[in-house]
């Protein structure tokens, strides 16, 4: 039911944002130095949403630009890390949440 909620629809389109930096870097990482067209074709994402990732991705300094495509920086390997903590606590934060949730679905099915 993704986008049918506006208690919902903002964090689930956040997540694949995230989720598509995130294998965006991971492509850029692999096949460096790789230009617009090549990630595109390579991931199957419209080059437009490439080329704003790649704006977001160099702002954050985790990419540099190169007249042979993108490159990643020395600063990947700390924004990984930092991601990872950051989803461990979303991960314990949506899992109390899911159970509060069931519960109370659960309750409301008894009745």
């Amino acid at each position: 039911m993704k986008g049918h909620s506006v208690l919902t629809s903002k964090i689930e389109a956040e997540v694949e944002l995230l989720e598509r930096h995130v294998v965006m870097l991971n492509a850029i990482k692999k096949h460096e130095p790789i230009g617009i067209i090549r990630l595109s074709e390579l991931l199957d994402i419209p080059q437009h949403k490439v080329r704003y990732s790649l704006r977001i991705l160099e702002q954050e300094g985790l990419i540099n630009p190169s007249p042979e495509g993108a490159v990643t920086t020395e600063k990947l390997d700390e924004f990984y890390e930092r991601v990872v903590d950051i989803l461990d606590r979303m991960e314990v934060t949506v899992g109390k949440l899911k159970g509060e949730l069931e519960l109370e679905f659960r309750k409301n099915i008894k009745v």
